[in-house]
Protein backbone atom coordinates (compact mmCIF):
# COMPACT_ATOMS: atom_id res chain seq x y z
CA UNK A 1 0.00 0.00 0.00
CA UNK A 2 1.46 3.80 -0.99
CA UNK A 3 0.17 7.06 -0.32
CA UNK A 4 -0.26 9.27 -3.27
CA UNK A 5 -0.92 12.68 -2.81
CA UNK A 6 -2.01 11.50 1.26
CA UNK A 7 -4.12 8.89 -0.14
CA UNK A 8 -3.88 5.13 0.29
CA UNK A 9 -3.16 3.34 -3.17
CA UNK A 10 -2.59 -0.33 -4.28
CA UNK A 11 0.04 -0.94 -6.60
CA UNK A 12 1.82 -3.57 -8.21
CA UNK A 13 4.93 -4.79 -7.86
CA UNK A 14 7.85 -2.83 -10.24
CA UNK A 15 5.83 -0.08 -10.13
CA UNK A 16 7.37 3.87 -10.62
CA UNK A 17 6.29 7.12 -10.21
CA UNK A 18 6.33 7.53 -13.99
CA UNK A 19 3.60 5.08 -13.68
CA UNK A 20 1.21 6.30 -10.99
CA UNK A 21 1.45 9.33 -12.89
CA UNK A 22 -0.17 8.02 -15.74
CA UNK A 23 -3.42 7.08 -13.95
CA UNK A 24 -3.39 9.28 -11.34
CA UNK A 25 -2.10 12.68 -12.39
CA UNK A 26 -0.79 12.51 -15.86
CA UNK A 27 0.22 16.23 -15.69
CA UNK A 28 2.75 15.75 -12.68
CA UNK A 29 6.47 17.11 -13.37
CA UNK A 30 7.45 17.33 -9.78
CA UNK A 31 7.98 13.66 -8.12
CA UNK A 32 8.39 13.36 -4.17
CA UNK A 33 9.56 9.73 -2.60
CA UNK A 34 9.35 9.77 1.08
CA UNK A 35 10.55 13.56 1.39
CA UNK A 36 12.88 13.67 -1.55
CA UNK A 37 12.55 14.96 -4.80
CA UNK A 38 13.22 12.18 -7.47
CA UNK A 39 13.23 10.97 -10.89
CA UNK A 40 9.73 10.17 -12.53
CA UNK A 41 11.40 6.69 -13.47
CA UNK A 42 12.25 5.82 -9.63
CA UNK A 43 10.75 2.74 -8.24
CA UNK A 44 8.08 2.41 -5.00
CA UNK A 45 7.77 -0.20 -2.36
CA UNK A 46 5.09 -0.72 0.16
CA UNK A 47 4.76 1.91 2.67
CA UNK A 48 6.25 4.64 0.76
CA UNK A 49 4.80 8.24 0.58
CA UNK A 50 4.51 9.91 -2.76
CA UNK A 51 3.33 13.11 -4.01
CA UNK A 52 2.71 13.96 -7.58
CA UNK A 53 2.97 17.53 -8.06
CA UNK A 54 2.16 19.89 -11.23
CA UNK A 55 4.63 22.75 -11.24
CA UNK A 56 2.66 25.96 -9.88
CA UNK A 57 -0.06 24.08 -9.24
CA UNK A 58 -2.53 25.19 -6.24
CA UNK A 59 -3.58 22.77 -4.06
CA UNK A 60 -6.71 22.12 -3.80
CA UNK A 61 -9.30 22.39 -0.61
CA UNK A 62 -9.41 18.54 0.11
CA UNK A 63 -6.32 17.91 -0.35
CA UNK A 64 -4.28 20.75 1.92
CA UNK A 65 -6.50 19.20 4.60
CA UNK A 66 -5.79 15.86 4.29
CA UNK A 67 -2.06 17.25 3.90
CA UNK A 68 -2.15 18.86 7.53
CA UNK A 69 -4.18 15.97 8.86
CA UNK A 70 -1.10 13.73 8.00
CA UNK A 71 1.58 16.04 8.92
CA UNK A 72 0.33 16.90 12.63
CA UNK A 73 -0.03 14.37 15.63
CA UNK A 74 -3.30 12.79 15.49
CA UNK A 75 -6.32 14.75 16.69
CA UNK A 76 -4.74 17.85 16.84
CA UNK A 77 -5.95 19.23 13.03
CA UNK A 78 -10.07 18.11 13.84
CA UNK A 79 -9.65 20.17 17.12
CA UNK A 80 -8.11 23.51 15.60
CA UNK A 81 -9.92 23.59 12.08
CA UNK A 82 -13.43 25.44 12.96
CA UNK A 83 -11.76 27.83 15.83
CA UNK A 84 -11.14 31.56 15.59
CA UNK A 85 -8.40 33.55 16.35
CA UNK A 86 -7.99 37.24 17.03
CA UNK A 87 -5.04 39.32 16.23
CA UNK A 88 -4.46 42.96 17.23
CA UNK A 89 -1.87 44.94 15.99
CA UNK A 90 -0.14 43.55 12.41
CA UNK A 91 3.31 44.45 12.91
CA UNK A 92 6.48 42.31 14.37
CA UNK A 93 4.37 40.40 16.35
CA UNK A 94 1.29 39.69 14.47
CA UNK A 95 2.47 39.37 11.06
CA UNK A 96 4.27 36.13 12.18
CA UNK A 97 1.46 34.45 14.27
CA UNK A 98 -0.93 35.22 11.68
CA UNK A 99 1.23 33.06 8.97
CA UNK A 100 1.83 30.19 11.65
CA UNK A 101 -1.76 29.87 12.42
CA UNK A 102 -2.34 29.48 8.72
CA UNK A 103 0.56 27.51 8.24
CA UNK A 104 -1.16 25.08 11.09
CA UNK A 105 -4.77 25.58 9.60
CA UNK A 106 -6.75 27.23 12.01
CA UNK A 107 -10.36 27.56 11.16
CA UNK A 108 -10.48 31.86 11.01
CA UNK A 109 -8.36 34.72 11.47
CA UNK A 110 -9.59 37.88 12.64
CA UNK A 111 -6.70 40.44 11.57
CA UNK A 112 -7.09 44.04 13.04
CA UNK A 113 -4.59 47.27 12.35
CA UNK A 114 -5.22 50.22 10.91
CA UNK A 115 -1.69 51.15 9.57
CA UNK A 116 0.26 51.11 6.44
CA UNK A 117 3.41 48.81 5.60
CA UNK A 118 6.17 51.50 6.17
CA UNK A 119 9.73 50.75 4.84
CA UNK A 120 11.07 50.94 8.25
CA UNK A 121 8.58 47.86 9.13
CA UNK A 122 10.70 45.63 6.51
CA UNK A 123 13.14 44.24 9.21
CA UNK A 124 10.94 42.30 11.29
CA UNK A 125 7.58 42.64 9.54
CA UNK A 126 6.25 39.76 7.38
CA UNK A 127 5.52 42.02 3.97
CA UNK A 128 7.30 42.51 1.29
CA UNK A 129 9.01 45.85 -0.35
CA UNK A 130 5.96 46.29 -2.87
CA UNK A 131 4.00 46.09 -0.24
CA UNK A 132 4.88 49.00 0.75
CA UNK A 133 2.38 51.88 1.00
CA UNK A 134 -0.43 48.90 1.94
CA UNK A 135 -2.87 49.09 4.43
CA UNK A 136 -1.60 45.98 6.71
CA UNK A 137 -4.63 44.42 7.01
CA UNK A 138 -4.91 43.86 2.77
CA UNK A 139 -0.99 43.08 2.35
CA UNK A 140 -1.44 40.35 5.42
CA UNK A 141 -5.03 38.68 3.92
CA UNK A 142 -2.42 38.54 0.13
CA UNK A 143 0.05 37.00 2.02
CA UNK A 144 -1.56 34.44 4.09
CA UNK A 145 -3.33 33.51 0.78
CA UNK A 146 -0.58 32.58 -0.45
CA UNK A 147 0.52 30.23 2.50
CA UNK A 148 -2.98 28.63 3.14
CA UNK A 149 -6.00 29.74 0.65
CA UNK A 150 -8.39 27.54 2.44
CA UNK A 151 -7.97 29.59 5.94
CA UNK A 152 -10.94 32.10 6.28
CA UNK A 153 -9.62 35.96 6.70
CA UNK A 154 -11.75 38.59 8.35
CA UNK A 155 -9.86 41.89 8.70
CA UNK A 156 -10.57 45.40 10.85
CA UNK A 157 -8.94 48.21 9.68
CA UNK A 158 -9.74 50.86 11.90
CA UNK A 159 -8.48 51.81 15.63
CA UNK A 160 -9.15 49.55 18.15
CA UNK A 161 -9.74 51.44 21.44
CA UNK A 162 -11.11 50.02 24.89
CA UNK A 163 -14.46 50.67 23.77
CA UNK A 164 -14.63 48.22 20.80
CA UNK A 165 -12.17 45.62 21.42
CA UNK A 166 -14.97 43.48 23.49
CA UNK A 167 -17.20 44.17 20.07
CA UNK A 168 -14.69 43.28 17.34
CA UNK A 169 -13.54 40.27 19.11
CA UNK A 170 -16.49 38.94 20.47
CA UNK A 171 -16.95 35.64 18.33
CA UNK A 172 -13.06 34.50 18.77
CA UNK A 173 -11.96 31.32 20.50
CA UNK A 174 -8.28 32.98 21.45
CA UNK A 175 -7.25 36.88 21.14
CA UNK A 176 -3.61 37.77 20.43
CA UNK A 177 -2.05 41.33 21.57
CA UNK A 178 0.28 42.23 19.22
CA UNK A 179 0.51 45.78 20.15
CA UNK A 180 3.84 48.28 20.04
CA UNK A 181 2.57 50.34 23.19
CA UNK A 182 2.54 49.85 26.37
CA UNK A 183 -0.88 51.91 26.90
CA UNK A 184 -2.48 49.75 24.32
CA UNK A 185 -1.08 46.52 25.93
CA UNK A 186 -2.45 47.73 29.06
CA UNK A 187 -5.92 48.26 27.57
CA UNK A 188 -6.34 44.95 25.48
CA UNK A 189 -5.30 42.85 28.73
CA UNK A 190 -7.74 45.02 30.83
CA UNK A 191 -10.64 44.93 28.17
CA UNK A 192 -10.59 40.85 27.65
CA UNK A 193 -10.41 39.96 31.32
CA UNK A 194 -13.37 42.37 31.99
CA UNK A 195 -15.17 41.78 28.97
CA UNK A 196 -13.75 38.70 26.91
CA UNK A 197 -13.97 36.20 30.16
CA UNK A 198 -14.52 32.74 28.31
CA UNK A 199 -11.48 33.92 25.60
CA UNK A 200 -8.34 32.69 25.68
CA UNK A 201 -5.47 35.37 26.05
CA UNK A 202 -1.90 35.98 24.77
CA UNK A 203 -0.22 39.22 25.29
CA UNK A 204 3.66 40.21 24.89
CA UNK A 205 6.02 41.98 27.03
CA UNK A 206 9.97 42.60 26.60
CA UNK A 207 11.17 41.44 23.37
CA UNK A 208 13.50 44.18 22.23
CA UNK A 209 17.00 43.89 21.11
CA UNK A 210 19.13 40.87 20.77
CA UNK A 211 20.04 39.33 24.27
CA UNK A 212 20.02 35.73 24.91
CA UNK A 213 17.10 33.31 23.63
CA UNK A 214 15.86 31.76 26.47
CA UNK A 215 15.11 34.79 28.06
CA UNK A 216 11.81 35.24 26.22
CA UNK A 217 9.26 32.94 28.39
CA UNK A 218 5.37 32.45 28.02
CA UNK A 219 4.10 32.74 31.93
CA UNK A 220 0.50 32.61 32.93
CA UNK A 221 -0.76 35.40 34.91
CA UNK A 222 -4.03 34.44 35.65
CA UNK A 223 -6.31 31.52 34.11
CA UNK A 224 -6.37 31.33 30.30
CA UNK A 225 -4.43 34.26 30.19
CA UNK A 226 -0.76 34.60 29.37
CA UNK A 227 2.14 37.14 29.20
CA UNK A 228 5.32 36.22 26.53
CA UNK A 229 8.57 38.04 26.42
CA UNK A 230 11.44 38.56 29.40
CA UNK A 231 9.23 41.63 30.71
CA UNK A 232 12.08 43.91 30.59
CA UNK A 233 13.82 44.08 26.97
CA UNK A 234 11.13 47.73 25.78
CA UNK A 235 11.98 49.58 22.65
CA UNK A 236 14.40 52.43 23.33
CA UNK A 237 17.27 54.66 21.30
CA UNK A 238 19.68 52.52 21.02
CA UNK A 239 17.40 49.09 21.86
CA UNK A 240 15.42 48.47 18.52
CA UNK A 241 12.97 46.04 17.41
CA UNK A 242 14.70 43.39 15.60
CA UNK A 243 13.35 40.38 13.45
CA UNK A 244 15.20 37.17 15.34
CA UNK A 245 13.89 37.95 19.03
CA UNK A 246 10.70 39.28 17.77
CA UNK A 247 9.82 36.30 15.98
CA UNK A 248 11.10 34.04 18.94
CA UNK A 249 8.39 35.97 20.70
CA UNK A 250 5.86 35.65 18.35
CA UNK A 251 6.37 31.76 17.58
CA UNK A 252 5.58 31.46 21.38
CA UNK A 253 2.58 33.26 21.26
CA UNK A 254 1.78 31.19 18.11
CA UNK A 255 2.30 28.14 20.23
CA UNK A 256 0.69 29.11 23.34
CA UNK A 257 -2.29 29.68 21.22
CA UNK A 258 -2.01 26.32 20.09
CA UNK A 259 -2.12 24.66 23.28
CA UNK A 260 -4.90 27.14 24.60
CA UNK A 261 -7.04 25.47 21.32
CA UNK A 262 -5.99 21.75 22.13
CA UNK A 263 -6.68 22.64 26.21
CA UNK A 264 -3.12 22.49 27.48
CA UNK A 265 -3.14 26.20 28.84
Amino acid sequence: MLLVNERPYEFPSGTRLEDLARHIKPEADVFILNGFPVPASAQVQDGDRCWLIKRGERIGAEEMEHLLYARHTPGVQEKIKDRAIGIMGLGGLGSVVAIALARIGVGSLLLADYDVVEPSNLNRQQYFVDQVGMQKTEAMRHNLARVNPYVKVETFADELTEANIALVFQRVDVLVECFDGPKMKATALRTAVTELPGVGYVGASGLAGYDANDLITTRMVRRNVYVVGDGVAEARPGQGLMAPRVGIAAHHQANQVLRILLGLG
